[in-house]
């Protein structure tokens, strides 16, 4: 059993990003950890950045959050040490990623940035994942920032009608 309580949330940080399967955002593993009252945002984030840091995870930037997915390093390493965590704090992972199943998977499959070009307009980028694959992606080019931002926050309610347009159009 594990003494040191950074590696402990470590490891646990990988048995969640490895039973899921696909990206969880920091707030979701903060959900997590500060909801179960496992440890506190500060904690989290160290053991976090030591993961990145170390290759386990892999952190994916946006401007509306950041995504960490397993590496294959970080699979090896839970599949060497994932006995190490307690059967409570097992418990306790299975339980939330439970009930919180469909949400997790809904937040994580829809992602949204856009980035500012060189003559002043904005690139909107948005996608959809299953898990570790895209679905699709589009890149739409808008006039101001505020079309921007407007576009990333409807995504995650507008972009099955998008799909449903889109392939309605090309195969008709």
């Amino acid at each position: 059993m594990i003494t040191e309580p950074l590696t402990l949330y470590k490891l646990m940080i990988l048995y969640l990003l490895k039973t899921v399967n696909y990206p969880l955002t920091n707030n979701q593993l903060s959900g997590f950890f500060l909801d179960y009252e496992y440890t506190t945002y500060f904690t989290l984030q160290q053991a976090i950045s030591e993961l990145d840091d170390a290759g386990l995870i892999k952190t994916h930037q946006s401007k509306k959050s950041t995504r960490y997915e397993i590496t294959q390093e970080g699979s090896n390493t839970i599949e060497l040490f994932g006995n190490d965590i307690s059967s409570g704090a097992v418990e306790d992972m299975n339980r939330f990623l439970k009930e919180n199943k469909v949400q997790l998977r809904q937040e994580s499959s829809n992602y949204t940035d856009y980035f500012e070009t060189e003559n002043g307009e904005y690139i909107v980028h948005a996608e959809v994942r299953e898990e570790n694959s895209i679905l699709y992606a589009i890149d739409i080019n808008v006039p101001d920032k505020e079309s921007a931002e407007r576009m990333c926050a409807k995504w995650g309610q507008k972009n099955q009608e998008i799909y449903a347009f889109i392939v309605k159009q090309l195969l008709s």
